[in-house]
């Protein structure tokens, strides 16, 4: 997948947030996580991009398309970046 961007807003005790990460691990997918509680700043760019204060926030960005999720949708993941469910 070539210039695929994946950035997850999360926080430690969020049972999604951590599924989302395993997921885009078990696809060897890379991604950049923010903990909300030790990074407070990004909170403030998670609801400028979402317009939610839930987490996870998974902002996706392919080839300049960006597609911004709330909370773990693995179908709305998987069509966005194109994944076939093996």
């Amino acid at each position: 997948m070539a210039e695929t961007k994946i950035e997850i807003y999360k926080t430690p005790t969020c049972p999604y947030c951590s599924m989302a990460e395993e997921y885009f691990q078990s696809l060897n997918l890379p991604y950049v996580a923010y903990d909300l509680t030790q990074q407070p700043e990004k909170a403030q760019e998670m609801m400028q991009k979402s317009g939610q204060t839930g987490v996870p926030v998974i902002v996706l960005n392919k080839n300049g398309e960006e597609k911004v999720i709330v909370g773990f949708n693995k179908p709305e993941i998987e069509s966005f970046l194109n994944i076939k469910e093996s």
